[in-house]
């Protein structure tokens, strides 16, 4: 089954410093773990997909103008939002119990000097088809 791996980030709630102040010794640890994670992943078959997000200062809300259609849109960042999806994985594993191993280990990503980060990862099964109630 595939599960969607989302990593969640909030500055406001968040025991470390943002991630444009580390230096750069940890931010190569921490995407060389990323990427580890990815060929681990790769290795076992079970990554469809990963991508990290841009900022959200270059986010955008947009929903279809009332009447004509136009897309009206708003430009980030969202003061009233607390936390941001800074990236995702797709995966292809045989249980969620797999799926929620993954997360685990995505939360410990190594931060400054590397202290694991414990970010909160949400796990959500990927629908292939509406319930059947529907």
């Amino acid at each position: 089954m595939k599960y969607m791996v989302l990593m969640q980030f909030s500055e406001q709630t968040a025991d470390f410093p943002p991630i444009g102040t580390w230096s750069p010794e940890d931010l190569r640890a921490h995407v060389a773990f990323m990427q580890a994670v990815n060929k681990e992943l790769i290795g076992a078959g079970e990554l469809v997909d990963a991508q990290g997000l841009a900022m959200p200062d270059q986010a955008r809300i947009v929903r279809a103008g009332r009447g004509d259609g136009a897309p009206v849109v708003i430009r980030g960042p969202f003061a009233e939002t607390k936390e941001f999806l800074a990236g995702f994985w797709i995966v292809d594993c045989a249980s969620s119990e797999r799926a929620v191993e993954i997360a685990a280990r995505v939360s410990g990503a190594p931060g400054p000097g590397g202290e694991p980060l414990n970010m909160p990862i949400e796990v959500r099964p990927v629908m292939s088809a509406p319930p059947v109630e529907v």
